[in-house]
């Protein structure tokens, strides 16, 4: 690519970036089609391309573009993980749970993948499966009440009771709504202090 080239890559890129921040996806669009036509392979235009159409719910042709992101970029951790969210999004929980693993071979301590990766599982009734992934997630996220709210509910499910209450008075520490809920769900009551 000649630096004209580079240069009217760069320029196309720009505008689109201002007009998505201008809310015109329309525009925004066709400057990264613009750009897909010169340069087809070209996977951070493909991941752009691939966000907006995600964005609008264009959920098939947001899949496609990341499909083709991760086979001309097998190492683009972002294209496995959009790709397996949106997996995820289409209930194709067997595959997303690959793509997962793609992103997790690539970065062993990527929390949201272990995340999504539990929630495939556990849409799949593979339980056992999802809670190491749910530890872990926990482990480099021991803030975040999502993790935990779902360890909670597979052990009330598979008779951890103790186990569940120990969650839940976790979670009243730092998040008592999602304690409260859980609280509803499972019938578990907890001391408070």
């Amino acid at each position: 690519m000649g630096i004209t080239d580079r240069i009217w890559r760069w320029f196309r890129l720009e505008a689109a970036d201002w007009l998505l921040w201008l809310k015109q996806p329309q525009r925004t669009r066709a400057l990264y089609e613009s750009v897909l036509q010169d340069h087809p392979e070209d996977a951070h235009v493909l991941s752009c391309a691939g966000y907006l159409d995600a964005a609008e719910g264009n959920r098939i042709t947001a899949l496609e573009r990341f499909d083709q992101v991760v086979k001309l970029a097998p190492g683009n951790l972002g294209g496995h993980y959009n790709r397996a969210f949106l997996l995820q999004q289409l209930n194709r929980h067997e595959d997303a749970v690959q793509s997962f693993d793609r992103v997790l071979g690539l970065k062993s301590d990527h929390d949201l993948a272990l995340y999504g990766k539990a929630l495939s599982l556990i849409a799949l009734d593979r339980f056992d499966e999802a809670v190491p992934a749910l530890k872990r997630a926990t482990e480099l996220q021991p803030m975040s009440p999502y993790g935990w709210y779902q360890l909670a509910r597979i052990y009330h499910r598979r008779g951890k009771l103790e186990s569940a209450e120990k969650i839940i008075r976790h979670l009243k520490g730092f998040e008592p709504k999602f304690a409260e809920q859980l609280i509803r769900e499972t019938g578990i009551r907890v001391e408070s202090g």
